[in-house]
Protein backbone atom coordinates (compact mmCIF):
# COMPACT_ATOMS: atom_id res chain seq x y z
CA UNK A 1 0.00 0.00 0.00
CA UNK A 2 1.24 3.20 -0.80
CA UNK A 3 2.51 5.48 1.42
CA UNK A 4 0.64 8.47 0.91
CA UNK A 5 -2.40 5.91 0.98
CA UNK A 6 -1.58 5.05 4.78
CA UNK A 7 -1.25 7.98 5.90
CA UNK A 8 -4.61 9.41 4.90
CA UNK A 9 -6.05 6.15 6.32
CA UNK A 10 -4.08 7.07 9.48
CA UNK A 11 -5.61 10.78 9.64
CA UNK A 12 -9.36 9.42 8.68
CA UNK A 13 -9.31 7.40 11.98
CA UNK A 14 -8.09 9.97 13.87
CA UNK A 15 -10.73 12.11 12.62
CA UNK A 16 -13.58 9.92 12.89
CA UNK A 17 -12.52 9.08 16.46
CA UNK A 18 -12.72 13.13 17.12
CA UNK A 19 -15.93 12.73 15.33
CA UNK A 20 -17.51 9.81 17.43
CA UNK A 21 -16.31 12.09 20.85
CA UNK A 22 -18.33 15.12 19.57
CA UNK A 23 -21.24 13.82 18.12
CA UNK A 24 -21.93 11.43 20.18
CA UNK A 25 -23.64 11.47 23.99
CA UNK A 26 -22.21 10.88 26.98
CA UNK A 27 -21.90 6.78 27.66
CA UNK A 28 -21.27 5.80 23.99
CA UNK A 29 -18.42 3.05 24.86
CA UNK A 30 -21.75 1.74 27.32
CA UNK A 31 -23.87 1.78 24.46
CA UNK A 32 -21.81 -0.04 21.51
CA UNK A 33 -18.64 -1.07 23.15
CA UNK A 34 -16.69 -2.18 20.08
CA UNK A 35 -16.01 1.31 19.53
CA UNK A 36 -13.49 1.09 21.86
CA UNK A 37 -11.58 -0.23 18.84
CA UNK A 38 -11.36 3.44 16.91
CA UNK A 39 -10.39 4.61 19.69
CA UNK A 40 -6.89 1.87 19.52
CA UNK A 41 -6.52 2.65 16.18
CA UNK A 42 -6.61 6.26 16.16
CA UNK A 43 -4.36 6.26 18.88
CA UNK A 44 -1.97 3.70 16.56
CA UNK A 45 -2.66 6.12 13.68
CA UNK A 46 -1.00 8.56 15.92
CA UNK A 47 1.76 6.94 16.93
CA UNK A 48 2.71 5.90 12.92
CA UNK A 49 2.46 9.27 11.58
CA UNK A 50 4.69 10.73 14.69
CA UNK A 51 7.20 8.15 13.77
CA UNK A 52 7.37 10.00 10.28
CA UNK A 53 7.42 13.20 11.62
CA UNK A 54 10.15 11.86 13.98
CA UNK A 55 12.37 10.70 10.99
CA UNK A 56 12.20 14.09 8.86
CA UNK A 57 13.22 16.31 12.36
CA UNK A 58 16.73 16.52 10.87
CA UNK A 59 15.58 18.01 7.59
CA UNK A 60 12.92 20.45 8.67
CA UNK A 61 13.06 22.47 11.81
CA UNK A 62 9.47 23.71 11.98
CA UNK A 63 8.64 19.46 12.48
CA UNK A 64 10.38 19.62 16.13
CA UNK A 65 7.24 21.64 17.87
CA UNK A 66 4.58 19.84 16.10
CA UNK A 67 5.48 16.20 17.23
CA UNK A 68 4.75 17.44 21.05
CA UNK A 69 1.65 19.42 19.75
CA UNK A 70 0.34 16.35 18.39
CA UNK A 71 1.08 14.17 20.58
CA UNK A 72 -0.50 16.11 23.51
CA UNK A 73 -3.69 16.10 20.94
CA UNK A 74 -4.04 12.72 21.24
CA UNK A 75 -3.34 12.25 24.87
CA UNK A 76 -6.67 15.23 25.33
CA UNK A 77 -8.32 13.22 22.90
CA UNK A 78 -8.08 9.96 24.32
CA UNK A 79 -9.05 11.63 27.94
CA UNK A 80 -11.89 12.98 26.72
CA UNK A 81 -12.87 9.67 25.16
CA UNK A 82 -13.10 7.54 27.72
CA UNK A 83 -14.57 10.22 30.40
CA UNK A 84 -17.22 10.96 28.23
CA UNK A 85 -17.53 7.64 26.60
CA UNK A 86 -17.62 5.19 29.84
CA UNK A 87 -19.97 8.91 31.58
CA UNK A 88 -17.11 8.85 34.11
CA UNK A 89 -18.23 10.94 37.40
CA UNK A 90 -16.54 14.96 36.79
CA UNK A 91 -15.54 14.43 40.66
CA UNK A 92 -13.83 11.54 39.58
CA UNK A 93 -12.00 12.96 36.31
CA UNK A 94 -13.42 15.64 34.84
CA UNK A 95 -13.23 16.00 30.76
CA UNK A 96 -10.70 18.67 29.26
CA UNK A 97 -13.67 20.01 27.55
CA UNK A 98 -15.19 20.86 30.73
CA UNK A 99 -11.96 22.01 32.78
CA UNK A 100 -11.41 24.55 29.29
CA UNK A 101 -14.52 25.62 29.85
CA UNK A 102 -14.01 26.44 33.72
CA UNK A 103 -11.13 27.89 32.75
CA UNK A 104 -12.63 30.74 30.21
CA UNK A 105 -15.53 31.20 32.61
CA UNK A 106 -13.43 31.96 35.57
CA UNK A 107 -10.66 33.87 33.77
CA UNK A 108 -10.73 37.40 36.49
CA UNK A 109 -10.82 35.12 39.44
CA UNK A 110 -7.66 33.02 38.35
CA UNK A 111 -5.66 36.23 37.01
CA UNK A 112 -6.15 37.38 40.40
CA UNK A 113 -4.96 34.06 41.70
CA UNK A 114 -2.38 34.07 40.14
CA UNK A 115 -1.36 37.16 40.76
CA UNK A 116 -1.47 36.73 44.22
CA UNK A 117 0.87 33.21 44.22
CA UNK A 118 2.91 33.63 41.33
CA UNK A 119 3.60 37.50 40.53
CA UNK A 120 3.90 38.11 44.46
CA UNK A 121 5.25 35.18 46.24
CA UNK A 122 7.20 33.07 43.73
CA UNK A 123 8.98 35.82 42.16
CA UNK A 124 9.80 37.72 45.31
CA UNK A 125 10.42 34.31 47.19
CA UNK A 126 12.38 33.16 43.65
CA UNK A 127 14.50 36.40 43.25
CA UNK A 128 15.21 36.83 47.03
CA UNK A 129 16.56 32.84 47.10
CA UNK A 130 18.39 32.54 44.29
CA UNK A 131 20.61 36.03 44.78
CA UNK A 132 21.21 35.33 48.31
CA UNK A 133 21.95 31.36 47.36
CA UNK A 134 24.40 32.86 44.57
CA UNK A 135 25.99 35.87 46.89
CA UNK A 136 26.92 33.15 49.81
CA UNK A 137 28.24 30.81 47.34
CA UNK A 138 30.56 33.41 45.99
CA UNK A 139 31.75 34.15 49.41
CA UNK A 140 32.28 30.63 50.79
CA UNK A 141 34.37 29.94 47.73
CA UNK A 142 36.99 31.56 49.31
CA UNK A 143 36.29 30.66 52.99
CA UNK A 144 36.81 26.99 53.70
CA UNK A 145 34.64 27.43 57.02
CA UNK A 146 31.96 28.84 55.12
CA UNK A 147 31.78 25.74 53.07
CA UNK A 148 31.79 23.39 55.83
CA UNK A 149 28.94 24.63 57.84
CA UNK A 150 26.30 25.32 55.26
CA UNK A 151 26.95 22.34 53.43
CA UNK A 152 25.76 19.73 55.96
CA UNK A 153 23.28 22.69 56.74
CA UNK A 154 21.55 22.46 53.01
CA UNK A 155 21.42 18.50 53.73
CA UNK A 156 19.33 18.96 56.13
CA UNK A 157 17.38 21.95 55.07
CA UNK A 158 16.48 19.54 51.83
CA UNK A 159 15.24 16.97 54.09
CA UNK A 160 12.85 19.04 56.02
CA UNK A 161 9.05 18.85 54.26
CA UNK A 162 7.11 21.69 53.09
CA UNK A 163 3.97 21.20 55.02
CA UNK A 164 6.50 21.58 58.41
CA UNK A 165 8.03 24.98 57.23
CA UNK A 166 4.80 26.75 55.60
CA UNK A 167 2.82 27.03 58.94
CA UNK A 168 5.71 28.25 60.80
CA UNK A 169 6.10 30.71 57.98
CA UNK A 170 2.58 31.41 58.31
CA UNK A 171 3.01 32.06 61.48
CA UNK A 172 5.96 35.19 61.60
CA UNK A 173 4.95 37.14 58.94
CA UNK A 174 1.36 36.29 58.40
CA UNK A 175 -1.23 34.98 56.17
CA UNK A 176 0.06 36.80 53.07
CA UNK A 177 2.07 36.53 50.08
CA UNK A 178 5.24 37.71 52.43
CA UNK A 179 5.13 34.05 54.46
CA UNK A 180 4.82 31.96 50.82
CA UNK A 181 7.89 34.14 49.81
CA UNK A 182 9.96 33.05 53.05
CA UNK A 183 8.72 29.57 52.13
CA UNK A 184 9.95 30.29 48.58
CA UNK A 185 13.64 31.49 49.79
CA UNK A 186 14.19 28.49 52.31
CA UNK A 187 13.29 26.20 49.21
CA UNK A 188 15.74 27.86 46.97
CA UNK A 189 18.69 28.84 49.05
CA UNK A 190 20.49 25.81 49.38
CA UNK A 191 19.91 24.38 45.65
CA UNK A 192 21.42 27.94 44.38
CA UNK A 193 23.85 27.88 46.67
CA UNK A 194 25.39 24.06 46.14
CA UNK A 195 25.10 24.27 42.43
CA UNK A 196 27.28 27.84 42.39
CA UNK A 197 29.50 26.66 44.52
CA UNK A 198 30.13 23.59 42.31
CA UNK A 199 30.71 25.64 39.35
CA UNK A 200 32.76 28.15 40.85
CA UNK A 201 35.24 25.32 42.31
CA UNK A 202 34.79 23.40 39.07
CA UNK A 203 37.95 26.18 37.27
CA UNK A 204 40.84 23.99 36.27
CA UNK A 205 44.50 24.19 37.12
CA UNK A 206 45.26 25.87 33.93
CA UNK A 207 43.33 28.86 33.73
CA UNK A 208 43.90 29.62 37.46
CA UNK A 209 47.82 29.82 36.66
CA UNK A 210 47.03 31.42 33.27
CA UNK A 211 44.62 34.04 35.37
CA UNK A 212 47.38 34.58 37.95
CA UNK A 213 50.36 34.72 34.95
CA UNK A 214 48.28 37.80 34.13
CA UNK A 215 48.10 39.21 37.47
CA UNK A 216 44.49 39.23 37.28
CA UNK A 217 42.55 40.79 40.14
CA UNK A 218 40.19 39.06 41.58
CA UNK A 219 37.10 40.61 39.78
CA UNK A 220 38.96 39.33 36.50
CA UNK A 221 39.45 36.26 38.10
CA UNK A 222 35.50 35.95 39.06
CA UNK A 223 33.90 37.28 35.59
CA UNK A 224 35.93 35.91 33.44
CA UNK A 225 37.14 32.62 34.99
CA UNK A 226 34.77 31.57 37.39
CA UNK A 227 31.56 32.65 36.54
CA UNK A 228 31.66 31.41 32.95
CA UNK A 229 32.43 27.96 34.89
CA UNK A 230 29.72 28.22 36.89
CA UNK A 231 26.96 29.34 34.90
CA UNK A 232 25.77 26.13 33.64
CA UNK A 233 25.68 24.63 37.29
CA UNK A 234 23.50 28.16 38.00
CA UNK A 235 21.34 27.70 34.95
CA UNK A 236 20.49 24.20 36.53
CA UNK A 237 19.85 25.17 39.96
CA UNK A 238 17.68 28.48 38.50
CA UNK A 239 15.47 25.57 36.22
CA UNK A 240 15.10 23.46 39.16
CA UNK A 241 14.35 26.32 41.81
CA UNK A 242 11.51 27.57 38.87
CA UNK A 243 9.70 24.47 40.14
CA UNK A 244 10.46 24.13 43.46
CA UNK A 245 9.05 28.29 44.02
CA UNK A 246 5.90 27.39 42.34
CA UNK A 247 5.07 23.85 44.14
CA UNK A 248 6.38 25.97 47.47
CA UNK A 249 3.66 28.97 47.05
CA UNK A 250 1.16 26.73 46.41
CA UNK A 251 1.55 24.34 49.13
CA UNK A 252 2.16 27.10 51.29
CA UNK A 253 -1.16 29.05 50.87
CA UNK A 254 -3.03 25.62 52.34
CA UNK A 255 -1.96 26.76 55.55
CA UNK A 256 -3.17 30.49 55.32
CA UNK A 257 -3.85 32.95 52.93
CA UNK A 258 -6.10 35.69 51.79
CA UNK A 259 -9.25 34.33 50.10
CA UNK A 260 -6.91 34.67 46.76
CA UNK A 261 -4.34 32.70 45.40
CA UNK A 262 -3.76 29.53 43.70
CA UNK A 263 -3.32 26.88 46.59
CA UNK A 264 -6.14 28.97 48.43
CA UNK A 265 -8.52 27.94 45.09
CA UNK A 266 -7.52 24.13 44.70
CA UNK A 267 -8.37 23.54 48.38
CA UNK A 268 -11.27 25.41 48.48
CA UNK A 269 -12.70 23.91 45.47
CA UNK A 270 -12.12 20.57 46.29
CA UNK A 271 -13.60 20.88 49.82
CA UNK A 272 -17.16 22.09 46.91
CA UNK A 273 -16.75 19.04 44.52
CA UNK A 274 -15.78 21.60 42.04
CA UNK A 275 -13.27 19.43 40.45
CA UNK A 276 -13.26 21.38 37.08
CA UNK A 277 -12.22 24.98 38.38
CA UNK A 278 -9.37 22.84 40.45
CA UNK A 279 -8.29 21.37 37.35
CA UNK A 280 -8.21 24.89 36.01
CA UNK A 281 -6.38 26.33 38.10
CA UNK A 282 -3.54 22.98 37.99
CA UNK A 283 -3.30 24.23 34.50
CA UNK A 284 -2.83 27.64 34.73
CA UNK A 285 0.22 26.73 37.55
CA UNK A 286 1.62 24.14 35.01
CA UNK A 287 1.44 26.46 31.96
CA UNK A 288 3.40 29.55 34.39
CA UNK A 289 5.75 26.96 35.48
CA UNK A 290 6.07 25.93 31.55
CA UNK A 291 6.89 29.30 30.52
CA UNK A 292 9.12 29.83 33.33
CA UNK A 293 11.14 27.01 32.48
CA UNK A 294 11.46 27.19 29.25
CA UNK A 295 12.57 31.16 29.44
CA UNK A 296 15.38 30.13 31.12
CA UNK A 297 16.03 27.31 28.86
CA UNK A 298 16.24 30.09 26.06
CA UNK A 299 18.47 32.35 28.44
CA UNK A 300 20.67 29.70 29.20
CA UNK A 301 20.60 28.90 25.39
CA UNK A 302 21.49 32.56 24.41
CA UNK A 303 24.37 32.76 27.22
CA UNK A 304 25.41 29.59 26.82
CA UNK A 305 26.07 29.05 23.40
CA UNK A 306 29.88 28.67 23.68
CA UNK A 307 29.66 25.86 25.98
CA UNK A 308 30.69 22.22 24.61
CA UNK A 309 27.14 20.95 25.56
CA UNK A 310 25.75 23.35 22.47
CA UNK A 311 28.17 23.01 20.27
CA UNK A 312 28.08 18.92 19.99
CA UNK A 313 23.96 19.11 19.59
CA UNK A 314 24.49 21.72 17.37
CA UNK A 315 27.25 19.59 15.62
CA UNK A 316 25.58 16.53 15.67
Amino acid sequence: MPKALKNCIYIALIVLQLGLVVFSETGFYHAFSPSVLLLIAAAYSMAKLLGQLTNLETKHKYIKPIIPTLFAFMLILTWESIVQGYAISPILMPAPSNIFHALISNIPMLWADFKQTYLKAVLAGYIIGCLSGFLVAQWAVRNKVLQDALMPLGNFMSAIPIVGIAPIMVMWFGFDWQSKAAVIVIMTFFPMFINTLTGLQSTDALHKDLMHTYAAKKSQIFFKNQLPHALPFIFNALKLNSALALIGAIVAEFFGTPIVGMGFRISTEVGRMNMDLVWATIVVAAIAGSLSYGALALLEKSLLFWHPSYREGKNS
